[in-house]
């Protein structure tokens, strides 16, 4: 069996215990983002699976809108980042 070799580690424990390993990441030519996915980069960057920088050329994501992302989950959570609900989690 043939592992990539990869910087930072290949799994992380997230805080509700659940494993989360690189497989779990969205693939690189994702067009639809829906909130698992979102969540799932947020996570990976926040439990240092991967760093910010690889998560915004690999997804290729504005520096903005990835912060705005992170923003809404750690506010609202995983509800937060619908498409459906921007107007009602993220009115200034």
């Amino acid at each position: 069996m043939y592992l990539k070799k990869v910087e930072g580690p290949r799994t992380v424990t997230l805080q509700n215990g659940r494993v989360m390993s690189r497989a779990d990441l969205p693939p690189e030519n994702t067009k639809r983002w829906v909130a698992s996915r979102k969540a799932a980069v947020v996570w990976g960057v926040a439990f240092g699976l991967m760093s910010r920088k690889e998560a915004l050329e690999r997804y290729r994501l504005s520096d903005e809108e990835f912060e705005e992302w992170v923003r809404a989950a750690g506010r609202y959570g995983v509800d937060a980042l619908k498409a459906t609900n921007v107007q009602k989690y993220r009115q200034p």
